[in-house]
């Protein structure tokens, strides 16, 4: 389908709705074809989180992302994190 800018103007919704349903449709100037309205791909979905998406990409050292068992029983007496029933 082609129609002229100021058609185009006047029915953009509808225009947008048929090329998104894969209609061609051409605005011209002047009679002259000038720009073809077309549907943007979509991305395909992700899976999972961002961080998944850069496994084999990124490696850490054996023990990086273990828990230090002393540090977090030190974190947990702190006042940072109060005891259930305290005040704080």
């Amino acid at each position: 389908m082609i129609v002229n800018i100021h058609a185009a103007k006047t029915n953009l919704s509808k225009l947008i709705a048929q090329a998104e349903a894969g209609e061609e449709v051409i605005i011209a100037r002047a009679g002259k074809p000038s720009v073809r309205l077309a549907p943007v791909a979509s991305p395909p979905p992700r899976k999972g989180s961002w961080l998944d998406s850069l496994k084999g990409q990124v490696s850490a050292p054996p023990g990086l992302l273990e828990t230090d068992k002393e540090l977090l029983a030190e974190f947990e007496a702190s006042e940072i994190f109060p005891r259930p029933g305290s005040d704080r």
